[in-house]
């Protein structure tokens, strides 16, 4: 990946989960992550602050800190850190092959009706781009 380096590092899974609830609810609190995460998997209080914190760390989200309970955000958008893992998978598993990504993920999870006019329609958009 060309800009890695301004790039904060690829979440594991565990940080993955709590981006989701940063990016599904906005800025939250420790307590209101933790809630929205009792209804995924049980996960207490300080599990989810000292993953944060280190989250803060790899800046994967940014702390406000003016009021007593901290209020975490992602650090970067969700279309940013999928491209992000998408171009990790695409080098490391695919040999930057994104035809065969794509005929992988189609052939792992069929895709939806409405799904797969969205793939015809960016398709058409990429081969327009081209010519």
């Amino acid at each position: 990946m060309k800009n890695s380096k301004s790039l904060p590092p690829r979440p594991t899974q565990a940080e993955l989960e709590l981006l989701r609830v940063l990016w599904d609810h906005g800025p939250s609190s420790v307590r209101e992550v933790q809630q929205h995460l009792a209804g995924a998997r049980a996960s207490g209080y300080t599990t989810v602050l000292k993953t944060l914190q280190i989250m803060a760390g790899k800046g994967l989200v940014a702390r406000d800190e003016t009021d007593r309970s901290h209020v975490y955000r992602a650090a970067l958008a969700r279309e940013t850190t999928q491209r992000q893992l998408v171009t990790d998978l695409l080098e490391r598993a695919f040999g930057g092959s994104a035809s065969q990504l794509i005929q992988q993920a189609l052939a792992t999870r069929p895709a939806s009706p409405q799904e797969m006019r969205e793939i015809r329609r960016l398709l058409e958009r990429a081969e327009g781009d081209k010519s």
